[in-house]
């Protein structure tokens, strides 16, 4: 298990070495040059004052001795200076991932409680009235585009009943209440689309499950219903349902960017946004990283918890 777990970490930093690569070349081929959104803000600035600019900020360097120069600032603890916003990359990187996390954190759970037993139900049931409706309902969710339903909750709850604000954070100093009207509608748009996902694989494993020699062998032997399922059952299903769930976290990490821009919510989807359409290269740079970071830290995860919860396995 320990060579295991060290070969996964090598695996995950090779990965994020070859991201880092890739996320900066791209960044790089971005249209749209800083030094002249900094002398459009500013007529005064002359020619030579351009050129200082640009040798300040490296740009006048080859891209790959830029990104070089990058990445071992950013090895040793510097992440950069945001322009956009006028701090360094680290204090605007920490609280908007904070903000995403509570918001991913709540939708998360909102739709494990849901998906849970719902699908274990319907799996346990294949085929009859609730399997079907559920089908429905879930494949509905999972059809429908992320930035339209934000769109239907801000024109129907915000706009025309006016019961809950359109989107932002709570204000500093919010009561408990205030603070949750203004975590509703984004967690309820994240959850409905990652709801759907989850009680469909879920049932499919529960069915899956139920079909197993070990299960029949249990009811001839005389098992009752709850010790099938609570003891054989459910232990197995949610196997794979673990491997899917840590991936749909990262999913739903990226899918953040269309629910905080419609919500005007400061996490790092919209953080990622704003530094990409600024030209704030050093900020988007480590939000991608960052970003690219947590999913595969949610996959190794998962890979941990399944290789503890399956007795079968054995990593050497």
């Amino acid at each position: 298990m320990t060579g295991w777990l060290i070969r996964r970490l090598f695996h995950v930093t090779l990965v994020m070495a070859i991201m880092s690569v890739v996320i900066y070349a791209l960044i790089g081929l971005m249209p749209g040059d800083p030094i002249d959104l900094m002398i459009a803000a500013d007529p005064k600035m002359t020619p030579a004052d351009a050129e200082r600019l640009r040798g300040l900020y490296g740009l006048d360097l080859p891209l790959t001795t830029r990104y070089w120069n990058w990445l071992s600032a950013l090895l040793s603890g510097d992440p950069g200076y945001s322009r956009l916003y006028g701090q360094p990359v680290g204090a605007v990187l920490l609280p908007a991932l904070a903000a995403t996390l509570k918001l991913l954190g709540l939708a998360f759970a909102l739709s494990l409680l849901i998906a849970l037993p719902v699908g274990i139900i319907a799996g346990l049931r294949p085929q009859g009235a609730l399997d079907y409706g559920v089908n429905f309902v879930a494949f509905a969710g999972v059809s429908v585009p992320q930035f339209w339903l934000a769109l239907l909750l801000i024109i129907l709850f915000a706009v025309q009943l006016q019961w809950l604000p359109a989107g932002g954070p709570p204000p500093a100093g919010a009561g408990l209440q205030t603070t949750l009207t203004h975590y509703i509608l984004p967690v309820l748009c994240i959850t409905i689309a990652s709801v759907g996902d989850h009680t469909r694989f879920i049932r499919a494993s529960v069915i899956d499950v139920m079909r197993q020699d070990y299960i029949r062998t249990a009811i001839a032997k005389g098992a009752g219903p709850g010790r099938i399922i609570l003891r054989h059952t459910l232990r197995n299903a949610m196997l794979p349902v673990v491997t899917v769930i840590a991936l749909d976290f990262g999913f739903l990490f990226s899918g953040a960017l269309i629910t905080e821009t419609m919500f005007t919510w400061p996490g790092m989807g919209k953080l990622i946004f704003d530094s990409i359409m600024g030209n704030d290269f050093n900020l988007a740079l480590v939000a991608l990283l960052l970003a690219t970071f947590v999913t595969l830290a949610g996959n190794l995860l998962a890979d941990i918890v399944y290789a503890l919860l399956d007795p079968r396995i054995r990593y050497k």
